[in-house]
């Protein structure tokens, strides 16, 4: 935080808590009702920009930069049309599970509601769509919001969150001392215990003569390479992947047969019909994938999720474990049994 002075305008305060959370790199484009944040943004030795010629641009940028990194991506637009330009890169970041923080201008609180000029009520319109957003009123409730969207971004199941800033409040000032006392920099997220019966997990694997791994994105935001990896080879079951899986279990060895689904191949999808045992790792049961009632019907069904809203949204399971996948993988892979071969699977990758 700025030691220079007590009182700092709402626009320095949010700069210098993106500079605090580490954030080096945000894609933008500038309108009126966010200039003096930009003012802040051009001031900072910290932070690049990123001249976008659309801000669809932008947040397709922001969640480009937070695949490629795991880092919070931060895209910036004005008032009205230019932060609803912003709604389907955010709509895609939810449904991707992508971290993105938003940070949009909004007309002075003073005519908010009165149909001003480029005004849009982006926290309504983003509700659905964003894991969390909020409407700024005042400079003294930066910080909190801040310290609450980034925190629930990259928590638990990654998604975008939205902060909308008048322009009123960014040229407010604030005293710096309260924000400091948060202590952005440094909060973490904490992940969930592990819950479920692992040990049952394991012994159904174990029984099983035709076990297949389902794996999707979550694997990815876990990165849990290592550990699928290791229970893979371990007890020799071939691997799918969703689309948003793709990556984590190599495409060339042996037990993968690729990606499964309407357009995956023929191999995933011939092992999920005849497979005895499948377990979902960080995957939705997406419609692309599963038909309900006649996905993997004659298997035992497991999933591993760190967002219970998955649990039997679509396709009914018997096994549940909640938590990070990296962490349940860890704590069930002790139980599994070793195998040289799995004489049940005769599959062939096409």
């Amino acid at each position: 935080m700025s030691a220079e002075s007590e009182r700092i305008t709402g626009a320095r305060l949010m700069v210098e808590l993106l500079e605090g959370y580490g954030v080096d790199v945000v894609f933008g484009y500038p309108g009126g009702a966010i200039l003096p944040f930009y003012d802040e943004i051009y001031k900072s030795k910290k932070i690049k920009h990123i001249l976008v010629r659309h801000e669809q641009g932008a947040v397709h940028m922001a969640e480009g930069y937070a695949r490629a990194t795991g880092k919070l991506g931060v895209c910036i637009a004005t008032s009205g049309p230019g932060a609803t330009n912003l709604v389907t890169g955010l709509t895609d970041a939810k449904m991707d599970s992508v971290p993105i923080l938003a940070i949009t201008g909004q007309v002075a609180t003073n005519v908010i509601g009165t149909d001003a000029f480029q005004e849009a009520d982006i926290f309504g319109i983003t509700i659905p769509i964003t894991k969390y957003n909020a409407l700024i009123k005042s400079a003294d409730d930066i910080a909190r919001h801040f310290e609450e969207a980034t925190l629930i971004a990259l928590g638990g199941r990654p998604g975008p969150v939205l902060l909308d800033f008048p322009k009123d409040v960014q040229t407010e000032l604030t005293d710096v001392r309260k924000a400091a006392r948060l202590k952005i920099a440094t909060h973490h997220y904490k992940k969930p215990e592990v819950r479920g019966n692992l040990e049952e997990f394991a012994e159904a694997i174990n029984r099983s003569q035709k076990p297949l791994l389902y794996v999707g994105g979550g694997a990815i935001n876990a990165v849990a390479y290592k550990e699928i990896y290791e229970l893979a080879t371990k007890a020799q079951i071939p691997v799918t992947t969703t689309l948003m899986g793709l990556g984590s279990f190599p495409g060339t060895h042996p037990l993968s047969v690729g990606m499964l689904g309407m357009h995956g191949t023929v191999a995933a999808n011939k092992a999920v019909l005849e497979c005895d045992y499948i377990l979902n790792l960080g995957a939705r049961f997406d419609d692309r994938v599963a038909k309900i009632g006649e996905f993997a019907e004659n298997a035992i069904r497991a999933h591993i999720d760190i967002d219970t809203a998955e649990f039997n949204k679509r396709v009914q399971v018997d096994h549940l474990v909640h938590g990070d996948l990296k962490d349940a993988l860890k704590a069930i892979i002790p139980y599994v049994k070793n195998r040289i071969e799995l004489p049940g699977f005769n599959i062939s990758k096409v």
